[in-house]
């Protein structure tokens, strides 16, 4: 999988020069990793999230920890490919189930506890109203495509800007 995903980042064109700089360090810590996809080999992992884009806009959910807007996403679990981590965590965080993603940006950013997050992002296509399970986001919503990115965070921002019909 180190392979696919190598291959994946040293391919993406940057949609801005923070998503550069992203895949720059994306690329380093991969090669340095022993484990790059378990979150408790070391404080900087491979993570997977989900842009979800639909008729309403975009899909983002209020990070209970963090208290900022964000895609779902999160840890890659033992035999997981990225994408399916990606579509795990929209089921679980917004109670959507989504499907055929596609790579469409890279970011480096701090996590959680001191972690640091090289984060997989994939774009997936839905409709409908979001029903997270209990003990999940709640907090989750659709905002127009203005609204999403006003609340976006920086590594957001920029990968919004580019998929913006």
């Amino acid at each position: 999988m180190r392979d696919q995903v190598r291959g994946l980042v040293a391919g993406r064109v940057p949609v801005d020069e923070r998503e550069a700089r992203s895949r720059r360090r994306f690329l380093a810590e991969l090669a340095r990793l022993e484990r790059p996809f378990d979150e408790l080999a070391d404080p900087v992992h491979v993570t997977a999230s989900a842009i979800v884009v639909g008729p309403r806009g975009v899909l983002l959910h209020l990070h209970k920890r963090l208290l900022i807007w964000l895609q779902p996403g999160g840890h890659i679990e033992e035999g997981e490919t990225p994408e399916e981590a990606a579509a795990r965590e929209v089921r679980e965080e917004t109670g959507m189930v989504c499907a055929d993603p596609e790579f469409v940006h890279v970011d480096v950013h701090p996590g959680p506890r001191g972690h640091t997050h090289l984060d997989l992002r994939y774009l997936f296509h839905a409709d409908g109203d979001p029903a997270p399970a209990p003990g999940e986001s709640e907090d989750v919503r659709w905002f127009d495509w203005d609204e999403a990115i006003a609340v976006a965070d920086p590594g957001l921002r920029g990968v919004l800007l580019a998929l913006r019909p």
